[in-house]
């Protein structure tokens, strides 16, 4: 793997710390230790599930196309899955800031900045492990 991508994949489990910690935010919304309202408590869940399970996509994304001996421009594809990792939450946790909305803000354009984001970066990662084992065949 590049060094800048194994610098960037350990980074990357550090964020889980956060996200962690995310989760004893939400423990304290659902024992109604927190005033939100229920808006704020779905897209806060959603946004607290999709941290997690995209940051474990783009290490699986990194590690796979490594693994596979892609060209590094595809593992590279790896990184935008990372950085869909930052904007669908933060679309989710931004969206909805303030007393007490009662549907999401302007930020929720970044949650649909990450899915057009997550989508490329899916289909690059995909299509570089494909050309690598292609490539081993012959």
């Amino acid at each position: 793997m590049d060094p800048i991508l194994t610098i960037v994949a350990g980074a990357t489990i550090l964020t889980v710390i956060g996200v962690m910690s995310g989760g004893t935010f939400l423990l304290r919304i659902a024992s109604g230790g927190l005033p939100f309202n229920g808006l704020q408590k779905t897209f806060f869940r959603a946004g607290h599930a999709h941290a997690g399970v995209l940051v474990l996509l783009g290490l699986v994304s990194l590690l796979l196309t490594s693994a596979a001996g892609a060209a590094l421009v595809w593992q590279w594809a790896s990184v935008g899955v990372l950085v869909s990792a930052i904007l669908i939450p933060g679309g989710f946790f931004l969206s909805v800031l303030g007393r007490d909305p009662e549907r999401p803000g302007r930020a929720i354009a970044l949650l649909w900045a990450g899915v057009v984001v997550l989508a490329a970066s899916l289909l690059a990662v995909g299509v570089g492990v494909i050309v690598a084992g292609v490539s081993a065949l012959g």
